[in-house]
């Protein structure tokens, strides 16, 4: 890999997903008792969530306008107010109220919505590091699916967003090179055409839009939403 950021390394290719495989794969280890909490409706409501109110902001949460937080906050509110690429639908959710209203327009008011997320099984501060995939718990069905990545904000911001070209998501149960368990969360998008050529994940797999579903792993404190799965005659976990 040519000097690549190793928080990039998330991304692989469907035919990678199979027992045995070994790759190098960056989990963040973010305590979620330390994470910024969502807001009740009322209060997120109540501060306005835009990037023309930038400075006001800043005052209101007493960051300078040079610090790392303000760069932070203001690339936040920028990626939120950026246009959806085409077959998509995104929405920044500044509350769980918001958060599951939104879910529910995109997997329809009929269908419960059911959450899914990665598992840290054992504890440690490594976050870098070859992972072999043991086995897959699960592939979930998801006619339609709703991912919610936490954003850098001093409360607690997703980014939401469900793409019209099909998903395939997994639990897989993954083992470090350090003895570390992961029931880890993926996410294979199966038609990239429509993504920028510049798109992180094709630099890291040296692909090219629209030529190989893209797949990648969720950190823990990101968020998959898909309807409620109804049990089968028998279970796939």
């Amino acid at each position: 890999m040519d000097h690549l950021d190793p928080s990039l390394m998330v991304f692989f290719t469907l035919k990678d997903l199979k027992v045995g495989k070994r790759m190098a794969i960056h989990f963040p280890k973010r305590d979620p008792a330390n994470s910024p909490k969502l807001w009740p409706r009322e209060e997120a409501d109540a501060v306005p969530f835009s990037s023309n109110q930038l400075p006001y902001l800043l005052k209101l949460f007493s960051f300078s306008p040079h610090s790392s937080q303000a760069t932070a906050m203001e690339n936040t509110l920028k990626e939120c107010e950026s246009k959806p690429i085409k077959g998509e639908v995104k929405f920044c959710a500044t509350s769980l109220e918001s958060m599951l209203d939104f879910t529910h327009s995109i997997l329809g008011l009929t269908s419960e919505p059911q959450v899914f997320a990665t598992l840290h099984q054992t504890k440690s501060s490594v976050t870098f590091q070859n992972y072999t995939i043991l086995e897959t718990l699960m592939e979930i069905p998801a006619p339609k699916m709703v991912a919610c990545h936490t954003m850098p904000y001093p409360y607690a911001v997703f980014y939401c967003h469900s793409q019209e070209s099909g998903n395939r998501v997994y639990r897989v149960s993954l083992v470090g090179e350090n003895g570390d368990r992961v029931d880890a969360m993926v996410v294979c998008h199966l038609d990239t055409s429509q993504w920028a050529p510049t798109h992180v994940s094709f630099q890291v797999l040296k692909i090219s839009p629209g030529t190989s579903p893209v797949c990648h792993f969720f950190p823990a404190d990101h968020l998959i939403w898909v309807p409620k799965l109804h049990a089968q005659g028998s279970s796939s976990m």
